[in-house]
């Protein structure tokens, strides 16, 4: 069955992860993805290893971990969009494109002829997503941008962390991964629009935004009350227990809702008394009274080990888990049932390649693995070819002169 989105045809000028990770969620919906990389370097996370694909023999490829998990379901097409005979593709092949998204610095495409303002009344239809770390306007519009500063001047960091310690960021490259979902929801947003009115239009979506917006309690805390919530570290600011846990063996979550799930932990923890205390019987009585609350309950945690504790609490509708790495990830019964480690077979080895799946479920329409992350102009040829009727000849020349790949 096509996907949801077979109709479209995508011209991707990004790269790293942000834009990459939008393509990837419109290509693994049945979007053409086209990825233009510079030729003999491609996309810069081809690099960031190790570790890197094994080929056939057991050595290290060009395609890194970090490359391979944002860049499925795409044709690489190596073009120097720096020369006029690049630009001159690009531009044939933006005339059979809906959507071009790209993540230059604000007016970085400009001096290629490719900026917005540039392209918009040639390709009245086009959709032109563009990511950048500031956004198109404001003093910091033309500054590069990348997660980490994002999570630094949004305030995540300085939630992040325990509560004396160093601000900390995030374990992964967060900012990018949110910007990279709410490009994909613009580009879809503004191609529903265009099935109204017939045009195309900008849609601007930048990492200090995303992360701002996404901080989402934390932020309206501030708004609310004019005071910067504190750091809690694992714990949460308004919600008690909520937070990590020592077991004997390990590490778990309590995430405590409400108040009759307090009092079903307590009894189960062998502390009914707790639920029946002014102090800890109401959430906003808990918050009050953590410092007095959460050390009563970690010394009963400490007592037994983490399977004791997620067995018997989840028998009784008590929110929790364990902490786990990623191998007790992909080892989970849950995480296989729902698809969320998928193999591939790749050009570069007889191997599959192993990749984590999507998270997107439709039943009409189900996202669709056509093809692996693919080596820096593998589908040069062959999208000159079909999308430019370009013959053998001419593709040839075009790679004499380096123009492509």
């Amino acid at each position: 069955m096509a996907g949801a989105l077979s109709h479209i045809r995508v011209l991707d000028l990004s790269r790293v992860l942000a834009g990459p990770s939008c393509t990837q969620i419109l290509g693994d919906l049945g979007a053409d993805i086209i990825k233009i990389e510079k030729p003999g370097e491609g996309d810069d996370t081809r690099g960031w290893g190790p570790p890197f694909l094994k080929d056939t023999d057991g050595n290290d490829t060009t395609e890194s971990a970090y490359y391979l998990s944002c860049n499925r379901n795409k044709r690489s097409v190596a073009i120097d969009i720096k020369t006029p005979e690049g630009q001159v593709l690009i531009h044939k092949l933006l005339e059979k494109s809906d959507v071009l998204i790209e993540n230059f610095k604000t007016g970085g495409l400009e001096k290629y002829g490719l900026g917005y303002e540039q392209l918009k009344s040639k390709y009245p239809q086009l959709i032109y997503t563009s990511i950048t770390g500031f956004g198109q306007t404001g003093p910091l519009a033309h500054e590069p941008g990348y997660d980490l500063l994002a999570q630094a001047m949004s305030g995540l960091m300085a939630i992040t962390g325990e509560p004396d310690g160093m601000p900390m960021k995030v374990g992964v490259a967060l900012s990018d991964i949110m910007t990279g979902m709410m490009a994909a929801i613009g580009t879809l947003s503004a191609l529903q629009a265009r099935e109204k009115t017939g045009k195309g239009q900008m849609v601007d979506v930048a990492l200090l935004d995303t992360t701002v917006a996404a901080l989402t309690n934390i932020a309206q805390y501030y708004l609310t009350s004019g005071k910067t919530a504190p750091r809690r570290g694992n714990a949460h600011s308004t919600i008690v227990p909520y937070q990590a846990f020592e077991a004997a063996d390990g590490h778990i979550v309590l995430a405590v809702g409400n108040n009759s799930q307090f009092a079903k932990f307590a009894t189960f923890a062998g502390h009914p008394e707790w639920a029946e205390d002014e102090r800890f019987s109401r959430n906003s009585a808990r918050v009050a009274n953590r410092d007095t609350l959460v050390p009563m309950i970690a010394d009963v945690l400490k007592s037994k080990p983490v399977s004791y504790w997620v067995e018997g609490l989840t028998k009784i509708d008590v929110p929790c888990g364990p902490v786990q790495a990623m191998d007790q990830v992909f080892a989970m019964d849950q995480i296989r049932a729902r698809g969320m480690a998928i193999e591939m077979p790749h050009p570069l080895t007889d191997k599959p390649v192993k990749l984590v799946g999507s998270p997107l479920h439709l039943s009409d329409t189900p996202v669709d693995y056509k093809l692996p992350p693919p080596p820096c102009g593998q589908h040069t040829a062959e999208v000159l070819e079909e999308l430019l009727d370009m013959d053998s000849a001419a593709i040839d020349a075009l790679k004499k002169s380096g123009i492509v790949q």
